[in-house]
């Protein structure tokens, strides 16, 4: 099986069970429905990006879907948690490109998903073998990634929540989200 398109999504959830704080994050997802496989991190050669809405109207009750899934969770009142998936596609759409995981402590939204986005970026650019200084910072390598013309889109997704204040689970999940066209 190779995916055809991809979806990306977020959620949180809190409960005094750990497992029904993830399950409430599935659902504010909308992805409470599916048995959840987790696989790595390749966004298949042509795979088309589709917008949530679209990709949660074809998912199936009881099927099996395939996700990258970044999880965080913490019964610690007021710590803050994040999950964040970044996302690198290659120019030439006959190549693949990459999903990355981040799941954090203490970063906001935005400082987790430039690192997740980073994250996939770099990966993709050591693939498609270009030369760049790991020490820049994010914002410059970013911008030489795209000047190449071999990288034409990063993006990142993240959920971020602050752990319950009476020690309620708190769950946070980003996923990529595969579906069948």
């Amino acid at each position: 099986m190779v995916p055809k398109t991809v979806f990306f999504t977020k959620g949180v959830g809190r409960h005094r069970d750990r497992l029904q704080s993830f399950e409430l994050a599935l659902r504010n997802a909308g992805i409470q429905m599916c048995n959840i496989v987790r696989v790595s991190s390749i966004i298949p050669p042509n795979c088309k990006v589709i917008s949530r809405e679209k990709g949660i109207a074809k998912l199936k009750p009881g099927e099996i879907t395939y996700c990258v899934i970044s999880q965080n969770e913490t019964n610690e009142p007021n710590r803050l948690i994040g999950a964040s998936i970044g996302v690198a596609i290659p120019k030439d759409r006959n190549t693949y490109g990459y999903i990355s995981e981040h799941h954090s402590y203490g970063e906001v939204s935005k400082k987790a998903g430039d690192y997740a986005e980073d994250l996939a970026a770099t990966m993709l650019a050591t693939t498609l073998g270009l030369d760049f200084d790991i020490e820049k910072a994010w914002d410059e390598r970013k911008q030489e990634f795209k000047m190449s013309g071999r990288i034409v889109k990063t993006s990142s997704v993240t959920q971020t929540a602050v752990g319950d204040k009476n020690g309620k689970w708190t769950t946070v999940i980003a996923a990529a989200v595969f579906v069948e066209e």
